[in-house]
């Protein structure tokens, strides 16, 4: 591989499996001696390098792009990729071509949206935010109580989020059958649905950033929650790049 200035804080890496879970998703495990021992806390994310960039950019750091991981072993580091069909950027050109064997770097997983403890938990978003919500479910305490609203294209784009094995969690999807995923006011319509208790939880919303703004006003304004009970992690919009 390339070597670059950046490589000394990066991860040497290979792709161990790849595994297509449904039509616009990619399960891909990553693995090597330096993988081993991770700090990871579930929700996180890691940055990897996936291409060269132009002229002395290269040089210094190549192309990097943001995974949620979606488990980690102590030793393998699973991420599923969400393809947004309409990208051809380097990011989404890696996901779709990685094969077992390949070779890359990455920066250790980093980011602070996590779970807290709280008396409940809401989580809304689409497709990219499924992957974060997994880890971070399968992560709370037994007997935490859950609310979510997940909306997604269509049932086979749905991941397991764990919602069978904890059947008091009331956590449900909506499918948008072609729609636009961004500002989709479904979502906010599926959250201010929701009879939560009176007192505000923790709130994760990740996805599309305009959609999570709306959900963020829905729960400040409507419900009264404190802002610092709504945590936000936005991961694309169209016509802008590099959203965590």
């Amino acid at each position: 591989m390339k070597r670059r200035l950046l490589d000394r804080l990066l991860l040497p890496a290979r792709v161990h499996t790849v595994e297509q879970r449904a039509p616009r998703l990619r399960h891909i495990t990553l693995t090597g001696p330096a993988l081993a021992g991770l700090a990871w806390q579930p929700g996180q994310h890691v940055r990897l390098q996936v291409s060269a960039a132009p002229g002395a950019v290269d040089w210094l750091i190549g192309t990097l792009r943001t995974y949620s991981v979606w488990d980690y072993d102590g030793e393998n580091l699973e991420l599923i990729v969400y393809d947004h069909g309409d990208s051809s950027g380097p990011g989404a050109e890696w996901a779709r071509t990685a094969r077992s064997g390949d070779e890359l770097r990455l920066l250790k997983p980093e980011g602070d949206f996590t779970t807290a403890p709280a008396d409940y938990h809401l989580f809304a978003g689409e497709e990219t935010a499924q992957v974060a919500y997994g880890a971070m479910l399968r992560a709370l305490p037994a007997g935490a109580r859950v609310f979510g609203r997940l909306e997604v294209d269509s049932p086979d784009e749905r991941l397991d989020l764990g919602q069978d094995r904890n059947q008091d969690w009331d956590l449900a999807w909506s499918y948008r059958r072609g729609r636009p995923a961004d500002s989709a006011l479904t979502l906010v319509d599926a959250v201010r649905a929701l009879d939560l208790p009176a007192d505000p939880g923790i709130a994760y919303l990740a996805g599309e950033a305009r959609t999570i703004q709306l959900v963020r006003r829905h729960l400040v304004e409507d419900r009264h929650w404190p802002r610092r009970s709504v945590r936000t992690k936005p991961f694309w919009t169209p016509g802008k790049k590099g959203l965590d």
